[in-house]
């Protein structure tokens, strides 16, 4: 049964979200799992793709959009449309909604901002009706010792 994890983040930048999922796919990729990454908008995927290359700073991080034509090379994939069927590993939710495809991963990543507080919980409640395993996580990381 798919884990799910609730990241709820205390920063209230813009590109708080985005950030975390950058370290978060990092981590992902050194423990040697695949990562898909959705996204609510292909500017949002082209946003996150740019952020990759450079966040976090001084450390690689391969990763395609889910259209490119070499994506199934890439270890994270980002994109807003259900991905291809492959090593369904860990799916990172950026989207204010649950994902119709997300039981299909080992793990799920929903990560959640102050403004969009409400809407964590109303996720929250969907994975909870539906029997699955949730576990909360608040602002809790020293990403320096990872």
């Amino acid at each position: 049964m798919t884990r799910v994890d609730f990241y709820v983040l205390g920063d209230l930048t813009a590109d708080a979200r985005q950030r975390f999922a950058c370290r978060l796919a990092h981590m992902a990729w050194s423990a040697g799992q695949t990562t898909h990454v959705r996204t609510a908008s292909d500017e949002a995927s082209a946003l996150l793709d740019e952020l990759m290359w450079h966040h976090p700073e001084d450390r690689f991080l391969p990763h395609a959009l889910a259209e490119a034509a070499d994506a199934a090379q890439a270890p994270v994939r980002i994109g807003v449309a259900e991905p291809e069927p492959g090593a369904d590993q860990l799916l990172i939710n950026l989207c204010d909604d649950v994902p119709a495809f997300f039981a299909r991963f080992e793990r799920v990543a929903e990560v959640v901002t102050q403004p969009q507080r409400e809407l964590g919980r109303q996720r929250y409640r969907h994975y909870r009706e539906r029997g699955y395993p949730l576990f909360h996580h608040q602002d809790s990381f020293d990403w320096e010792r990872r």
